[in-house]
């Protein structure tokens, strides 16, 4: 038998024939309800003719979305954001105490190489009627100088409120009031195939809009960096630099995650994109505006996923969980007896379907807090209960406003309060110690462990209160830093230049 499509109508309607190898036994006509042919084949022939339209109702079923309100509505809470560091610097520094001939000083000399400040650009969203923006950490990181501009091309100075460099997420405040602001998604509220839209300001391009499909959620992307891990949303929007820390939305205009990573051969968009989820990056910036750093939970264990060949290997039932490939010596894992081999089933009543689900359950779990956790060991189900610690380095890796401020002063200096010990050696004065010199603080011949005991004959008793001065400072003017190096003082002029 064979089935010919005759003709079609832009409503659906078709004509069918279907022949066989001596006649034509029957034509329907659908759309005009006509019909030609033996009527004992009436229910072969309507039978085809809707298996052959199914096609087509299913495409109108699976339209396209309409983005242009959602994006009117929602783009006034993207933000664009710019900033300014400073980069280069002196490559060397010439010894007091050594004669360098002059051929040699011209290449050793720090002026050689001066600093200069060079632009940088990403995306935010407003999360606050009072002014709080979130974006990635690597867009601002290192920045002396921070600007949101709005759709409406206001523009405001923002200030770091804190940043994680661990989920690469920061917390922004600008002086504002009365601002538009986004609405979050609930949490495991997306699925994948979801339509999804970004908005951001891709090289350059202030707010554009892209969009695309969830392609796979918790995607376990290790950071080689810091080895942070992220259960990454998956899409296919079109994101390119630029588009770092805009926000992700769902077609209800709520926000589902932050644009953050690319895969990519050539530095540009090839299809595959990253996007931090949100209710991890609220819980982040919660912690940033409230403690200025990010404390997350730990059980001091290396997981894997539990494939096939594993599953088979081990006698398991199916390849749920996540399975134990180390544990960490003194860890809170080991302290509650989880050994190596052990298959994690259920964390704090949570099931863990697969390893990915195991880490984003721990982060969230507060310290200390004991929890019940199930696992598989050798074909028997137990229940531990685990004292959940703190991730170690995470007080180092948090870094707050005060932090950021004291690692970048106007002068190139990072300092520190001066121990006891210290003040000892200071016959009880206070002095802030040199860790790290750079730019004008080398050109004046400041090193690390040189202590400040004053500045413009003001002794200094703080971080904070050293820089608040250096920031009152007009570009310029040169101040006079009293040093003590090596058990003498002495004066040092430094200009400031930014």
């Amino acid at each position: 038998m064979v089935v010919k499509i005759v003709d079609c109508f832009i409503d659906g309607g078709c004509k069918l024939m279907i022949k066989t190898n001596v006649r034509v036994l029957t034509l329907l006509d659908q759309k005009k309800g006509k019909e030609v042919g033996f009527m004992k084949l009436k229910f072969v022939t309507v039978f085809l003719t809707a298996f052959i339209l199914f096609p087509s109702t299913s495409f109108a079923r699976g339209a396209l979305p309409e983005f242009a309100d959602l994006i009117e509505k929602i783009s006034p809470a993207v933000v664009k954001i710019t900033t300014v560091s400073t980069v280069g610097g002196p490559r060397a520094v010439i010894p007091d105490d050594q004669e360098i001939p002059e051929l040699f000083r011209r290449y050793l000399d720090p002026r050689q190489t001066p600093e200069r400040d060079v632009g940088g650009m990403g995306s935010g969203f407003i999360i606050s009627k009072n002014g709080y923006v979130l974006t990635n950490n690597h867009v601002i990181d290192g920045a002396n100088e921070i600007t949101v501009r709005m759709t409406d091309r206001r523009e405001y100075t923002a200030e770091v409120v804190g940043a994680d460099p661990r989920s690469d997420l920061a917390l922004l405040k600008i002086n504002a009031e009365r601002l538009p602001y986004l609405e979050f998604a609930k949490d495991e509220s997306l699925r994948v195939g979801d339509w999804v839209l970004a908005i951001g300001s891709p090289f350059g391009m202030d707010f554009s809009a892209s969009q695309g499909i969830v392609s796979a959620i918790g995607r376990s992307i290790q950071d080689p960096k810091n080895g942070s891990y992220v259960p990454f949303i998956q899409t296919d929007v079109a994101i390119n630099p630029g588009n770092s820390g805009g926000p992700l939305f769902n077609l209800d205009g709520e926000v589902v995650g932050i644009n953050s990573q690319i895969y990519s051969r050539t530095g540009g968009y090839m299809g595959l994109s990253l996007a931090i989820p949100i209710d991890v990056a609220m819980d982040v910036a919660a912690q940033l505006k409230n403690n200025g750093r990010v404390v997350r939970g730990w059980l001091g264990i290396a997981i894997q996923e539990v494939t096939d060949e594993l599953t088979e290997a081990l006698g398991l039932k199916d390849k749920s969980g996540a399975l134990v490939a180390a544990v960490n010596k003194g860890a809170p894992a080991g302290k509650a007896g989880i050994e190596a081999g052990d298959v994690i089933l259920k964390f704090n009543n949570k099931v863990i379907e697969t390893s990915s689900d195991l880490p984003k359950y721990v982060r969230l779990t507060k310290p200390n807090n004991v929890v019940p956790v199930e696992i598989w060991r050798k074909g028997n189900i137990k229940t531990l209960r685990v004292k959940i610690g703190e991730m170690p380095d995470d007080r180092m890796q948090a870094s707050n406003k005060k932090t950021i401020k004291e690692s970048a002063n106007r002068i190139g200096l990072v300092l520190n309060e001066a121990t006891a010990k210290d003040k000892k050696m200071l016959d009880g004065r206070s002095g802030l110690v040199v860790t790290k010199a750079s730019g004008p603080a080398v050109s004046s011949q400041i090193r690390e462990g040189d202590i400040i005991l004053a500045l413009n004959n003001t002794p200094v008793t703080s971080v904070r209160a050293f820089n608040r001065e250096i920031n009152k400072t007009p570009k310029g003017k040169t101040i006079a830093l009293l040093i003590y190096r090596n058990g003498d003082t002495l004066f040092v002029p430094v200009k400031v230049l930014n």
